[in-house]
């Protein structure tokens, strides 16, 4: 049965074909219509069959609809919920996937109309790939997808929203946006950074090792190239709206560098090990977790080598 009768997917990359394919699947929305701005994207939804309507305009999109998905960059979210707040029908909700909670609020909220729930949401899913064609069903099984509702919001809207989460696959949990944004940092944002930034150094390397880190990239460095692969700019506006959590953990981050530098220059191996053995405990808490899995497959795998799978990304 439906939980949604008409649900408005506002932007078709990874996530929103995603949740298309999951809703389709578990057959959770009466209708799924989306916009895109470009007209290739909006001829692939079709195509593909995301989407039973595609139009040109968010305005458009939103008409009717009882749930409506901001799937766009943070950075474009305040610019969307202007042009589709005077189509927004009474009783609807609108949530969003940013990785950002406390900006798209601060860009959405002034713009929602009396009668309508605004309730930001964050899936902790995704691989490197983009665009309406990288989408699957179960991208969203067993990943978390947290909600940090506004103060007043309906819990009953809450309860819809988490119910179609759910029937997707996704654990759902709440949180308020402060301590969303904090964690995100830690988890996704700041890791993401030390990546971009690992890449860069490589590339750097590359113009004076005859391209050899390129051919000999041991697992780790390849890792690094895959967070690295993701949307730039959808990482550029999570680190330009994020700038403080984010700058904090970097800061402390660079502490940590300092220290395991000095232990190196030191020659202080119990340091080192010490270090080594307590970090590899988090390993272990997030494959007991479920949240991934223990089993090394260093590249090789068929699935790493011919398509996305369910890599956690913020």
């Amino acid at each position: 049965m439906a939980i949604y009768q008409r649900v408005a997917l506002i932007g078709l990359g990874l996530i929103a074909s995603s949740m298309a394919h999951a809703m389709r699947q578990g057959r959770l929305a009466g209708e799924i219509v989306g916009h895109a701005r470009s007209a290739e994207t909006r001829a692939a939804a079709l195509e593909i069959g995301i989407c039973d309507r595609v139009y040109e305009t968010a305005a458009e999109a939103v008409v009717g609809a009882d749930l409506v998905v901001l799937a766009v960059p943070v950075g474009a979210m305040g610019e969307i919920a202007a042009e589709i707040a005077p189509h927004l029908a009474a009783g609807a909700t609108v949530t969003d996937v940013g990785s950002v909670k406390q900006a798209v609020i601060a860009a959405v909220q002034p713009h929602i109309p009396e009668g309508v729930h605004f309730i930001p949401g964050h899936p902790l899913a995704g691989t490197e790939h983009s665009g309406p064609r990288s989408g699957f069903a179960t991208l969203f099984r067993n990943r978390w997808w947290l909600l940090t509702p506004c103060e007043g919001c309906d819990p009953a809207a809450v309860a819809r929203l988490r119910g179609l989460l759910e029937a997707m696959g996704a654990n759902v949990d709440t949180m308020d946006a402060p301590h969303h944004d904090l964690v995100l940092a830690v988890t996704s944002h700041t890791p993401h950074l030390i990546a971009y930034t690992m890449v860069g150094v490589a590339d750097d390397l590359r113009r004076v090792t005859d391209s050899e880190v390129i051919r000999y990239s041991a697992a780790g460095f390849r890792d690094f190239t895959r967070i690295a692969a993701s949307d730039p700019t959808m990482w550029r506006d999570v680190f330009l709206t994020n700038k403080e959590a984010t700058l904090e953990i970097l800061g402390r981050f660079t502490e940590e560098l300092f220290a395991l530098q000095r232990a190196i220059r030191l020659g202080d191996g119990d340091h080192l090990h010490e270090y080594f053995t307590r970090t590899r405990a988090i390993r272990r808490g997030i494959i007991e977790a479920g949240q991934d899995t223990a089993a090394p497959d260093f590249g090789r795998s068929s699935e790493t080598a011919t398509g996305p799978g369910p890599k956690a990304k913020g």
